[in-house]
């Protein structure tokens, strides 16, 4: 009964080692990442506080991530602003919750 615990206990042991040597050698050998996003091929459409949505969404993904949405309720659409704040964290001011959902609204808004 206990040769098990103790092959768990070691193989967990050395697990920890490892993940301990592979951070130190991360730290000490930093590496550059690039990232290529596919280009753009869908801009905001025209539409109230298009400059807010553009400043707040576009730093993480293209205008075609709305479009490809299906139409949402202004219920749904705050949600998915809150979701993106508060899952992804992006710095979206509480000032311009509003004003985002009103652009989504007009984008690509269900009434």
């Amino acid at each position: 009964m206990r040769a098990p615990i103790a092959g768990i206990a070691l193989a967990v042991g050395l697990a920890a080692a490892g993940l301990l040597s592979l951070r130190a050698h991360a730290a000490s050998n930093p590496q550059v990442v690039t990232i290529k996003l596919p280009a753009t091929t869908v801009d905001f459409k025209p539409g109230p506080n298009v400059a807010t949505a553009q400043t707040n969404c576009l730093i993480c993904h293209g205008a075609d991530y709305v479009y490809n949405q299906p139409a949402l309720s202004r219920t749904q659409w705050t949600a998915e602003v809150n979701k993106m704040r508060n899952a992804y964290k992006a710095t979206i001011a509480d000032g311009d919750v509003d004003k985002i959902v009103d652009y989504l609204m007009s984008a690509n808004g269900k009434t």
